[in-house]
């Protein structure tokens, strides 16, 4: 055993090798793009449906770009050269980050405005003056961001509340002002503290018809913080939320009531 007492990663790498059509074409980097814009989208997404890591996305992201790749016989750049794998990959990442960007404008606006101002500050503070310009773009205020319990804004400064500040009396079910960012960092905070606990389903439960935005905002926060802020710690709270996301989901589904501080019935 190679690794057997060492720091080592275990990885699977299975190979498949297919012969290229005889009728495969030759097309340019800006067929190719085309075709990675059309193909890329639906394959990411049915991975995120398959619950795959934020952390293993980049890699697995890659098998269904390069299948778009290696279907041609070859891609020709500007010059007429033949497009380098290490050229393909490159490409390929940069479609998954713009498809991880394009799902913000399906969130609320609150939700899109904390996307924005974290990837910015985190969770330090930034001036009021940038904040509001930024809330008004949005079309809304940020006393509205404030009202919905994402952020402190007070002499001149803003700041996204940690998760460790959020409200613990917190309820879904009776936020008259509810947004997938806070869905997300009481889950977040609730896994961190219990992992896969009976409360931590009851929250999922909660949160149900929020549930697969939240999980899109974990693959997004997930990609800022490792990618664009380079923080780990954070980066790993939302790796393991969507790690553990389908038997979450399956505990939550045993749920029958969350209703009070009735005893919650579960199908055992």
């Amino acid at each position: 055993m190679i690794a057997s007492g060492t720091n080592a990663l275990a990885n699977s790498v299975v190979l498949v090798c297919r012969r290229k059509a005889d009728t495969a074409e030759v097309i340019t980097r800006a067929e190719f793009v085309r075709a990675l814009k059309r193909e890329l989208p639906p394959a990411i997404a049915e991975l995120q449906a398959a619950n795959i890591a934020p952390a293993d996305m980049p890699q697995s992201a890659i098998g269904p770009g390069m299948g778009v790749f290696s279907r041609y016989k070859a891609v020709l750049e500007s010059d007429d050269s033949p497009m380098s794998v290490k050229t393909a990959l490159q490409l390929i990442n940069r479609e998954l980050d713009e498809y991880l960007g394009g799902i913000q404008g399906e969130f609320d606006a609150d939700t899109r405005f904390a996307i924005t101002w974290f990837e910015q500050n985190g969770t330090g503070k930034g001036d009021y003056g940038v904040a509001d310009n930024l809330a008004r773009a949005r079309g809304i205020s940020v006393e509205s961001v404030k009202h919905a319990g994402i952020v402190e804004s007070a002499a001149g400064k803003v700041r996204i509340l940690a998760r460790d500040e959020l409200d613990e009396d917190w309820d879904p079910e009776g936020d008259r002002h509810l947004t997938v960012w806070e869905c997300l960092q009481h889950l977040v905070r609730q896994h961190e503290k219990d992992g896969i606990s009976h409360d931590t389903a009851v929250l999922r439960k909660k949160i149900n018809i929020q549930a697969e935005a939240v999980k899109d905002l974990a693959y997004c926060l997930y990609d800022i913080s490792a990618n664009k802020r380079k923080d780990a710690k954070e980066a790993t709270a939302y790796n393991a939320l969507i790690a553990d996301w389908t038997e979450l989901t399956r505990a939550a589904a045993a749920i029958h009531d969350t209703r009070g501080d009735r005893q919650i019935r579960l199908d055992i």
